[in-house]
Formats: structure tokens, C-alpha cells, sequence
């Protein structure tokens, strides 16, 4: 051995780089195939872990995916806890990315198995629920390890609130924050194997960088989404209880490991701690959980990890600064962030509902209920519900007015129809109705008012400034009427809504009365507090802890609701009569038309009356879906809030958008100002949609104009030139020759001037002023000369004079001498012209 020992201090290497590379490989394999013991008590000098660490990042460089994975699996098998807690942080930052979002890692959002069938197999196998990976969490779950995980990193109100020394509301922070010692850098978070594994999986969804565009990725197929639902019905089973943690030892499965922070009531979840954080470190005593919490710490981990990673961006004080014009944005959600919030939501709604309907009764709290059971009564409104909120209300007022709005939409509306994943199969008459929504789920959309209202409300909103004519715009506008027409839904609304407005009797003064939640201490099985029965209390609690004391409710029945819901049917109308004339002009234009037109046989028509829709690219189809989603929309609309017939009727004349004689379009709404005409807000709402537009036609120097689609480029500029050279150098002779009042005079007129010119309407002062001040006079034009049409009709013209055999010369003779009389008919036909309009 001494001699071995003399041997390796006798290596020499070219370089340090190779030396600290090949060295610490050499020692992990010998670790490896032979005995970890062994090899550590041969080398009582060198630390054993930072050469297994240091051989497996030298593998991730030189070995292909599959064998990594295998060798990781080999290594969590055989090295014990004591050797692979120093290789937990680095294997975790591999797969999920750095924090940064520099290192991406497996890149697990672009993984797909169509794609990449073996490494998204071999991926989707190391991390499942059961497999290696958690194997690993588990065997450093039971010695107790903690790792550090930067308090900077974490959501914007949560890194405020530790960085002012007061402890955030969610419990998953207790316990955990450590100040840095003298000279340290920065506040981290103590947290066990679980917590560190579940914090950057979930946070590898948002500080990772988003998706080009250019990457058409359907994020439902990826292995990251997969592995969410995975997670979520291994921890969060809808049948079942959660299994017990594996254990890598040969014995067979394990005692689940104890939670290594102190249970919390969840009834005391989501009250405002006020204290200084230091203070709460320094006195917080130790609290020994219930023995049968165990079963459940995961779940309940895990649903605290998502819901403060995703959600937990915005905090009231934020969101009342953001209804400010001028604040900035602190997160921008993606759409893919919010197809995976959809997907948690969904879930937490089927393990809710997947109670038994005696433990989900009221009676149910005051009997011995497993923990389970306990936790997903409270999941939904304990964990998710007021950060929820706060998203929703963030992405109503900040998402871009563009189809992608739809992944919020259908989040919004997931959340609102709890009864959809229930597990009972409730009755329907037919396809045409909607299922009516049974009495049981009134104290949900009570306790849940907010979100179908002001949501709602901020739904009007966008809705009034999108373009209504688009298919995607329409079909949103129908889902959500759809959804808000379902029978008895409307009426427990409106029923919460008076509960809420009710005065409350006997109490003279709101303060003496606060809505928030009972505070109750204790552990995890700490009794359910006693059952509400003032359902007036309900929601008014719900309504002030949401929007604070002092909020003013609108409600979405009331007058103001109303007239916002009479305006958007009116859009909805007038977009039905746009659609319609788009569906007219499709039909009266031939197929081939954009072919003909490219060529120039047929007239461009360069002022698209409705350029903001997408109509054109999808076809009759398209325009028939639209306003059938319109249609339905708005029987749906005139359902909820119980519209008349008239109403409509009055409204639709009030905005005009009857048609005049002509079958044409009137102009937007405006008013005669000084300097012309002045849109009125009516007016910029009949633009945006498309429903009205103003005859927009170029008015500018013909030869200047920009080049079209069916011109040569080149030869448009070349021919530019050389006309504007022949103009210079014969100016006098052109108004001289169009001076005269005999024929040739009007000949020359026809070919030198403008005749149009003088027929145009100036709509604006302004360009009246400016048009008069450049008054163009005679001078030749040959940029007809570089148009696809004119060059294929030439072509054409000699290729039928070959067929009857005449010679190009005299071919050109016989065109020269068509045109001119052609030329000279069309001189007297304006001449004529103009002596009517005299």
C-alpha cells in the first residue's frame, strides 16, 4: 500500500485541469467496484464524498444519458446517506437548473416522449414518485440532513417579507430561515431532502427561460406537465391514502420518516403573523406532532410548494399598487405557468370532492376524521384560494389582449366548476342544456363570491376591448357565458351577493366584528374549529380577507354590471353584422382571386376594410363558427341577467348599426371639430372591433408610392429613373403640348396628367392645405410598364401572334397602333365627361 501510495504521488500530468479531473474519477470507480469502506480506510486523508461527486460531474460530460442514469442509480443504491448528502444539491441543480435559469438541466419542459422516446422513458423513470430519485430523498430523509436554499430565490412577497424580519403566513417557512453568520451573504432556508427536491421542481417552471415561439411545444405532452400529475395523484390521491416512502434497504419498505418542522393546525393557516421574524427563531419552541400527522407531512408539503411557487406572486398591498397605471410588473406569468396551475386546480378539485358524503358533511368535523380527510377539507380554501385570487386578478388586468388569454380563461373557469370533477355522474336532459348545478355546491360559490363576480366583472372588461369578429376572441366570450348560464348557478350568485349586502343586525359598528379566520393553536389533529352557520358571516369573511376591510363591492347584478353586459351584447351584435358582410364579400369573390390579383388581372384592394381579424386565413368555416359562438353567446348573456328582446333592439339603433341604403357600412361615430373629424369613444370602440372603418384611400404622389406585391422591384426604381430624366429634359414641351385646347392638347392631357387627382376628398384640413401646396404638373409615367400584369399580357400578346405567325415587329406595330386608338376613344369619352360635370 505504501508503495501504491508512493506511485500516485509520483503521477504527473500535462495539465492541473486533466489531473483534477482523471484523479478524482479513478478513486470514485475504485469506490465503486470495490468496497466504499475499503477504499476510505486506504485513504483516511481524502474525503470519499467530493470524489464521488467530482467522478459524477466528469461523467455528465463524457457519458452518454442513459448510462448516467444508470450509474446514479447503482450509486443511490450503494453508498450510504453520510456519502451521498453532498452529492443530493448537485444532482437536484442537474435535472431541475440552476435557479438562475442558466443551467437549464434535463430540460424537462421540452422533453417529450414523440421526440425522445428513450431519454424521456429513462427520465420520466428516475423521477417518478417510487422510483431512484425519490429513493434518494428518502434515505437522506431519515439522517436528518439539511441544505440550504437562498431566501432570494424565492417569490417576490415571501423574499420581502423574510428580508423585513417578519415571518410569512404559510407554515412552510417556520422553522427554517437562517440568518447568515458574520460575513456571510444573504438569508437561506434550512430545509430537509423533500422540501429542497419539491422547491426546485416547482420552481424550474418559472426561473428557467420561456420557450422560443419558434418551438412549437405542446406542454401537455412534456415530461415536466406528466410529471406534475404524477406527483399530484401520488401525494394527493383522490382514492386511497398516500403510500408510505420506499426504502432502499433490501428489507422492504420503511417507517415513514417524521416531519422535521412542527405540524400546523390547518385552521391557523393564513393568519398575519406580526411579529419580528429574529423573535420567532430565537422563542420558538419545539412542538411534538401527532405520530398519525406522519402519514400525510408530504402532501401537505408538496401542495404548500406549488401554491407558493405558482402562485403566491402577488400579495394584497402588491395588488392594490398594481391598479395603478404607472406600476410596474414584478412577474409575468407564461402560458405554459398557467396550464400547469390549471392542471393543480383541477386536481385539488377531484381530491376534494373525492370525500365521502358523511365526511363531507358539516356533522363530519366534530368526529374522529383522519388526517387525510382533514386535509382535503381544507386544501382547497386554506392553501390555494386567496393566492389564486390575487393571480387571477393579476392576469385579468396585465395578459395581452391576444388569444393566449384563453389558458387563463380556462383556469379561471376549471376553478369556478368544482361539481365537473366530482365523482358522482350527474344527470342531463340533453346535449343543447347545460347540466344544472345542484343545491350542495351553494356554500362553494358563496365562500368563493370574488371569484365568480369581480372576476367576471374584469372579464367584461377585456371582452369590451378585443375584437369580436375573431374566432378565438368569440368562442372566449361564449365559454364564459356558457359556463355562467348553467342553471341555478346564476341564482346562487345572486343569492351570495345578497347574503353579502345584507346589513347586519344587532351589530352597529363593523369593527366590533372581525372577518377573518378563527385562530386556533395546536397541532395538525387539533379539533375542527365549530362550523359557521351565519352564512352571512361566510361571505363576508370571504369577501374582506380577499379584498381587505375597506373594499367597495360592486355587485354583478347591479345597474353598473348591467350596463356593461348591455354594451357587450351590443358589440356582440354589431360583430355578428361584421362577420356577416366579411361572409358576403368571400362569396362574391371568385377562388382564385389572390392569384389574379398577384398577376394583376384583377383590381388589390391595398385599404382591407377589417385587417384586425383573422378571418381571411381560416375561411367560411371559421366565419360560420364565429358567429354561431356569437349567436349562442348572446342567449346565454340575455339567460343570466334575464335581457329583453327590446332592450337590444333599442340599444343596437342607438349605435347604429343598421345599414344604410347602399348595404355599405356608415362611418365610426364622431363629432365635426375644427380641424375635421374627431372620433368620440363610441367611435373608437366601433374600430377596434372592426365594425366600422373610415374609407381610407392614398392620396399621395402616385410614382412615390410604396412597391406593390405584383411589381418588380428593380425595374419599377430603373423605370423611375429613366421617366424622371425624360421629364426634366422635356418639361416645357409637356405644358406647352397639354396647353393647347385642340385634340392633341386633350391627348397629351389624358397620358400627362392626373386625372383623378382633382376627385379625390380630402377629408382633413391638413392634407387639403398640404395637397394644395404641391400641385404636380404634366410629366410621363412608365411604372405601368414594370407590373407582372403588363409584362404577362405582352408575353401573352406575342405568344398568340407567333401562333398565327406574325413577326414580333409587326406585332408591336399592331399593339402601338391598338393602343392609340384605345388612347384616343378614352380622349373623347373624358372630354365628354367633363363637360356633364360643367
Amino acid at each position: 500500500m505504501t508503495t501504491f501510495r508512493r506511485r500516485v504521488s509520483e503521477w504527473r500530468f500535462p495539465s492541473l485541469r486533466q489531473a483534477a479531473l482523471w484523479v478524482p474519477r479513478w478513486f470514485a470507480k475504485v469506490a465503486i467496484l470495490d468496497a466504499p469502506l475499503e477504499a476510505a480506510m486506504a485513504f483516511p486523508h481524502l474525503q470519499q464524498p467530493s470524489f464521488l461527486l467530482a467522478s459524477l460531474k466528469a461523467d455528465c460530460i463524457n457519458k452518454p444519458f442513459a448510462q448516467r442514469c444508470q450509474d446514479l442509480v447503482k450509486v443511490i443504491e450503494d453508498f450510504p446517506a453520510k456519502e451521498l448528502h453532498a452529492v443530493f444539491p448537485w444532482l437536484v441543480e442537474s435535472i431541475f437548473g440552476s435557479l438562475d435559469g442558466i443551467l437549464v438541466g434535463w430540460n424537462l419542459r421540452c422533453l417529450q416522449g414523440r421526440l425522445n422516446p428513450v431519454e424521456y422513458s429513462i427520465a420520466m423513470e428516475f423521477l417518478d414518485p417510487g422510483g431512484p430519485m425519490m429513493k434518494l430523498v428518502y434515505k437522506l430523509q431519515a439522517e436528518d440532513y439539511k441544505f440550504d436554499f437562498p431566501v432570494s430565490y424565492l417569490p417576490g412577497p415571501v423574499k420581502a417579507s423574510i428580508q423585513e424580519c417578519v415571518l410569512p403566513d404559510s407554515p412552510l417557512y417556520h422553522n427554517k430561515v437562517q440568518f447568515p453568520p458574520a460575513g456571510g451573504l444573504g438569508l437561506n432556508l434550512a430545509l430537509n431532502p423533500f422540501e429542497y427536491y419539491t422547491f426546485f421542481f416547482a420552481l424550474s417552471l418559472i426561473t428557467q427561460k420561456p420557450l422560443p415561439v419558434s418551438l412549437h411545444v405542446r406542454t401537455s405532452d412534456c415530461a415536466y406537465f406528466i410529471l406534475v400529475d404524477r406527483y399530484l395523484s401520488w401525494f394527493l390521491p383522490t382514492e386511497g391514502s398516500v403510500p408510505p416512502p420506499l426504502s432502499s434497504s433490501p428489507g422492504g419498505a420503511s417507517a415513514s420518516p417524521a416531519p422535521r418542522t412542527p405540524a400546523m393546525s390547518f385552521a391557523s393557516y393564513g393568519l398575519h403573523h406580526t411579529g419580528l421574524l429574529k423573535r420567532h427563531i430565537s422563542h420558538q419552541t419545539s412542538v411534538n406532532a401527532d405520530p398519525a400527522s406522519h402519514e400525510i407531512w408530504r402532501s401537505e408539503t408538496l401542495l404548500q410548494v406549488f401554491v407558493e411557487m405558482w402562485l403566491h406572486h402577488y400579495s394584497l398591498e402588491l395588488y392594490q399598487k398594481m391598479q395603478s397605471p404607472h406600476a410596474k410588473e414584478s412577474f409575468t406569468p407564461t402560458e405554459e405557468h398557467v396550464l400547469v396551475v390549471r392542471l393543480l386546480l383541477k386536481h385539488l378539485h377531484a381530491f376534494a370532492n373525492s370525500l365521502k358524503p358523511e365526511q363531507a358533511s358539516p356533522s363530519a368535523h366534530s368526529h374522529a376524521t383522519s388526517p387525510l380527510e382533514e386535509f382535503k377539507r381544507a386544501a382547497v380554501p386554506r392553501f390555494v384560494q386567496q393566492k389564486l385570487y390575487l393571480f387571477l386578478q393579476h392576469c385579468f388586468g396585465h395578459w395581452p389582449l391576444d388569444a393566449s388569454f384563453r389558458a387563463v380563461l380556462e383556469m379561471w373557469l376549471s376553478y369556478l366548476q368544482p361539481w365537473r370533477y366530482a365523482p358522482e355522474k350527474q344527470s342531463q336532459s340533453s346535449d343543447s342544456q347545460p347540466r344544472c348545478v345542484l343545491e350542495k355546491w351553494a356554500p362553494f360559490v358563496q365562500e368563493n363570491l370574488l371569484m365568480y363576480t369581480k372576476l367576471f366583472v374584469a372579464f367584461l372588461n377585456r371582452a369590451l376591448r378585443t375584437d369580436l369578429v375573431s374566432p378565438k376572441n368569440a368562442l372566449m366570450v361564449f365559454r364564459v357565458a356558457k359556463v355562467f348560464a348553467q342553471p341555478n348557478l346564476a341564482e346562487m350568485i345572486q343569492k351570495g351577493e345578497q347574503l353579502f349586502l345584507e346589513p347586519e343586525l344587532g351589530i352597529p359598528h363593523r369593527q366590533h366584528r372581525l372577518f377573518t379566520a378563527p385562530t386556533l393553536t395546536g397541532n395538525f389533529l387539533s379539533p375542527w374549529p365549530p362550523v359557521v352557520t351565519d352564512a352571512s358571516f361566510k361571505v363576508k369573511s370571504h369577501v374582506y380577507s380577499l379584498e381587505g376591510q375597506d373594499c367597495k363591492y360592486t355587485p354583478m347584478f347591479g345597474p353598473e354590471v348591467r350596463t356593461l353586459v348591455l354594451r357587450l351584447a351590443q358589440l356582440i351584435t354589431q360583430a355578428k353584422q361584421t362577420a356577416k358582410s366579411i361572409s358576403d364579400q368571400c362569396v362574391e369573390s371568385p377562388a382564385g382571386s389572390s392569384f389574379l390579383s398577384w398577376l394583376g388581372f384583377s383590381p388589390v384592394d391595398t385599404n382591407c376594410p377589417y385587417p384586425a381579424n383573422d378571418l381571411d386565413e381560416m375561411g367560411q368555416d371559421s366565419i360560420r363558427k364565429t358567429d354561431e359562438y356569437l349567436e349562442k353567446a348572446l342567449e346565454y348573456l340575455r339567460q343570466i341577467f334575464r335581457l329583453s328582446e327590446a332592450q337590444l333592439t333599442q340599444l343596437s339603433l342607438a349605435l347604429g348599426t343598421t345599414q344604410d341604403e347602399n348595404g355599405k357600412k356608415q362611418l365610426p361615430d364622431c363629432i365635426v371639430g375644427e380641424d375635421g373629424l374627431i372620433l368620440t369613444p363610441l367611435g373608437r370602440y366601433q374600430i377596434i372591433n372592426g365594425l366600422r372603418r373610415f374609407d381610407i384611400e392614398y392620396q399621395g404622389d402616385s410614382e412615390l408610392q410604396p412597391i406593390r406585391s405584383y411589381e418588380i422591384t428593380w425595374l419599377v426604381r430603373a423605370l423611375f429613373q429613366l421617366s424622371s430624366a425624360i421629364n426634366r429634359r422635356f418639361a416645357g414641351q409637356m405644358v406647352a403640348l397639354c396647353s393647347r385646347n385642340d385634340f392633341l392638347g386633350s391627348f397629351c392631357r389624358y397620358h400627362l396628367t392626373e386625372p383623378v387627382l382633382a376627385n379625390r376628398h380630402l377629408l382633413s384640413p391638413v392634407g387639403r392645405r398640404h395637397a394644395a401646396s404641391q400641385a404636380r404638373g404634366p410629366r410621363l409615367s412608365l411604372r405601368f410598364l414594370g407590373s407582372y400584369r403588363t409584362l404577362l399580357s405582352l408575353l401573352l400578346a406575342f405568344f398568340v401572334a407567333y401562333l398565327f405567325r406574325v413577326g414580333p415587329l409587326l406585332c408591336t406595330l399592331l399593339l402601338v397602333l391598338g393602343y392609340i386608338l384605345y388612347a384616343m376613344a378614352m380622349t373623347v369619352l373624358t372630354e365628354r365627361s367633363k363637360l356633364h360635370q360643367l
